[in-house]
């Protein structure tokens, strides 16, 4: 069991003000182990696992079992919800249960799939919860060298170049081993291997296929399959059609699907300022980095998983309305990463991993939107500055500047 202080810091502010709050993450991203953590802080506990036939059993019979409960003080009792999202009424039921008792109790669902996003009319949970992702373990969280958002958003061209191999380290073992915390703490590559080979099967043959009615689960994991040689590109949905021998369409739900249940990340293009820039497409990254073998694009899967937290975790402590997006143009120039707030563009990443040089695209897109650039590398002893007109680009390494991440 490893503590996870950054996602305890953002339960802490999330709690001041709501009192329900929902915790979403991959399989076996450790979920359970937080919510036990975090029940752990409170005097008063109830704690309620869907996929145990017992517990089901009791919140059928009785809706307001944890009202029963004998408290040891006049605290607020903290009700966790374990794959809750696995009853097909869960926001009815929490939203009925909220509105009964607001106040009182402090509720976590937990679950293994997007749980903001209502599927039946009257579903919706709008005004009574935030939000909290977990992700896999990453370089801003095990490397100990965060910012605070407010220092790094407003000077994020900064970076530490302390405890250097430490972090390569630690970025090496990232890359081989996941984030997982399962194959990460056991520390043997071919711990990963056997873990990485059964989870993503049964994760598609038994969470995908029995709560989203995907019959074609064969095609499916064939689909997973494909998209580690697609990741660092423009996704050609149209060539994975035509070599899996379904509609468009159905590419475009089997790709919904993987995101649902925090298989992959998908970025949009951005392209407001910057001229020629394509309007539609997207770029995947998988949530299992190590499954993508060619090293260039696994250092550019891994920069986004760092980034995507932390957009997300700005997100959920109320910083901004962030995003990330990619910027690539007709002719073919691309900068990986821009992060914007509420529309506005804020901060340029490239992700190349034997570079040193700042590509002609990042300068380019730079200059249209006129915001701060970092160029990561996979490797270097130091760190530079180039000047770019009146602004400038940062070279740095990655496991030094994403360590750094709030």
């Amino acid at each position: 069991m490893r503590d996870r202080p950054l996602y305890r810091h953002i339960w802490r502010e999330l709690t001041r003000e709501k009192r329900i709050v929902l915790m979403a993450g991959a399989r076996r991203v450790g979920k359970t182990t937080l919510a036990e953590m975090l029940a752990a802080g409170y005097a008063n506990r109830v704690y309620l696992n869907w996929e145990l036939p017992e517990d089901r059993a009791r919140l059928i019979r009785n809706p307001g079992f944890f009202e029963e409960t004998e408290r040891t003080d006049e605290s607020p009792p903290l009700v966790v919800f374990d794959e809750i999202n696995r009853h097909r009424g869960w926001r009815r039921y929490l939203k009925g249960a909220y509105d009964r008792i607001e106040g009182d109790y402090q509720f976590l669902a937990v679950g293994s799939s997007r749980m903001d996003q209502p599927q039946r009319r009257g579903d919706s949970l709008a005004g009574r919860y935030y939000l909290l992702h977990l992700w896999p373990f990453t370089q801003a969280e095990l490397g100990g060298a965060n910012r605070r958002p407010e220092e790094f958003l407003g000077s994020p061209l900064q970076v530490s170049m302390e405890r250097h191999s430490e972090l390569a380290e630690l970025w090496r073992t990232l890359s081989e081993q996941s984030g997982f915390p399962e194959p990460f703490l056991a520390g043997r590559k071919t711990s990963y291997r056997r873990w990485s080979s059964a989870y993503a099967g049964q994760l598609i043959r038994e969470d995908i296929r029995d709560m989203t009615g995907i019959k074609a689960v064969a095609e499916l994991e064939t689909l997973y399959q494909l998209l580690p040689a697609q990741v660092g590109q423009l996704l050609a949905v149209p060539a994975l059609a035509q070599g899996l021998q379904v509609a468009y369409n159905t590419i475009r739900s089997w790709l919904l699907a993987l995101q649902r249940f925090f298989m992959v990340v998908s970025l949009a293009p951005w392209s407001h300022g910057i001229p020629r820039a394509i309007r539609e497409g997207q770029k995947i990254y998988l949530w299992d980095a190590p499954r993508v073998a060619e090293p260039a694009a696994r250092f550019e899967n891994m920069v986004a998983l760092e980034l995507s937290r932390a957009v997300a975790g700005w997100n959920e402590l109320g910083y901004g309305r962030f995003s990330l997006n990619f910027v690539r143009t007709k002719d073919q120039q691309e900068v990986d990463f821009l992060i914007t707030d509420d529309g506005r563009p804020v901060l340029l990443l490239d992700a190349r991993a034997d570079d040193p040089q700042p590509s002609a695209a990042l300068i380019k897109v730079q200059n249209a939107l006129r915001v701060p650039a970092v160029h990561l590398v996979a490797t270097a002893a130091g760190y530079r500055r180039i000047a770019n007109e009146e602004h400038a680009i940062l070279v740095a390494p990655a496991c030094q500047y994403l360590a750094g991440l709030p």
